[in-house]
């Protein structure tokens, strides 16, 4: 920082001319390069969408592909949500709904113009293209190729940290997978889960019932949010504590060291409930597995996470036009039991991946969201100049 601002004070020490995006960015439309068939393969060259999943799948399709490189780099710019990507290697695309923006001479580096996008604050309000009509117009700040190109050299550190880490934790990941697969195939014990112990779904709980407080009411929304360390967007629900106590005599309560797994929605997802505070769950959508001698409870947690399930899971619920895991499918699911001894050695060597792979507050996880975190203040505090007086 204290490099940057002698050279802000050496050479632009009155303020920078703003420019607007459309003055040193000229577009291409994508026509020529839209992939002809959306059967994708697992390699070949990459079809692109500007949009968060970025790469969709990949073609063999060898005509109208867009040559791209880290000496040729493009920016793909989605026209109606206005997400960007920077992109250095050849593509093709997957719709027209997308701009590709190059500079348009070399008086600016074409990577603080990426930079300075990053810190641009607009959010679309209609499904109309944006780039003409609003995004070319917005302006951004050009300080000398001296400054333009520290900033970069500085960002791009911050940028390769983050992508070391992603690199580091997708690693950690297929390691964790590995061993998870490996641990459970070593018992040749298997059970069903219904002879083990009792799988029950709550009673129902009509709309019309739901409250702003009270006891909480989960949904398989709840736990694919629990698990995606994010705010349920359909928010939170609750029911009355009398129609708890009601509904919960009908059944049985759900209590710690019980395991709930989604039985809509993205199917066979646990949730290890991990206190005694109330829960009440939606029936069907939510199915509970009591707690019992057989199992560890957190060894069936990551149970439902291995290859083999998953496998199984698909393998039965294929033929379903919307797939449900019901109860009946539950109790009938094969899992290996080894002695509760050997459970536990499983769940401590599980238990340490998936703290280092997923725990937001101590894992990879989370040195990669505080380096994002530092990364965006840095690049607003650099990106940040007094515009010159004309």
């Amino acid at each position: 920082m204290s490099e940057i601002k002698e050279l802000i004070e050496r050479l632009c020490p009155d303020g920078v001319e703003y420019k607007k995006l459309g003055e040193v960015l000229e577009y291409e439309q994508p026509s020529k390069y839209i992939v002809s068939s959306k059967d994708y393969i697992d390699e070949g060259i990459p079809v692109l969408t500007a949009g968060q999943t970025f790469i969709l799948g990949y073609t063999d399709e060898n005509t109208g592909i867009y040559r791209a490189s880290k000496e040729k780099p493009v920016i793909i710019f989605d026209d109606f949500t206005t997400s960007f990507h920077w992109v250095t290697f050849d593509f093709k695309v997957k719709s027209s709904a997308m701009k590709m923006l190059r500079p348009i001479n070399d008086d600016i580096v074409f990577r603080f113009i990426y930079y300075a996008m990053k810190c641009i604050k607009y959010e679309t309000a209609d499904h109309a293209r944006q780039w003409i009509s609003k995004y070319s117009l917005f302006e951004i700040p050009v300080p000398p190729i001296e400054v333009q190109r520290k900033i970069v050299e500085i960002l791009d550190n911050f940028t390769e940290l983050e992508a070391e880490l992603e690199a580091e934790l997708e690693a950690r990941r297929k390691q964790y997978e590995y061993y998870r697969d490996n641990l459970f195939r070593t018992s040749t014990n298997i059970k069903k889960i219904g002879d083990l112990t009792k799988v029950f779904s709550c009673p129902r709980v009509f709309r019309n019932q739901w409250k702003e407080s009270g006891i909480p009411f989960w949904r398989s929304s709840d736990v694919m949010s629990y698990h995606n360390g994010v705010k349920n967007p359909r928010g939170e629900v609750f029911i009355s504590q009398s129609l708890y106590q009601e509904l919960s005599r009908k059944t049985e309560k759900i209590e710690k060291g019980d395991l709930l797994v989604t039985g809509g929605g993205s199917i066979g997802m646990p949730y290890l409930k991990m206190d005694d505070n109330p829960l009440f769950v939606k029936d069907a959508d939510l199915i509970c597995i009591k707690r019992c001698d057989s199992f560890i409870p957190s060894y069936l947690y990551h149970f439902f996470f291995t290859t083999e399930f998953r496998t199984y899971l698909k393998k039965i619920t294929h033929d379903a036009t919307i797939a449900h895991y019901t109860i009946n499918q539950i109790k009938d699911t094969p899992i290996p039991v080894p002695p509760l001894e050997e459970q536990e050695r499983i769940v401590s060597i599980l238990d340490r991946f998936e703290v280092l792979t997923t725990d937001l507050q101590s894992g990879l996880p989370a040195e990669i969201k505080a380096r994002r975190k530092q990364y965006e203040h840095y690049r607003e505090k650099l990106l940040t100049f007094k515009r010159k007086d004309i």
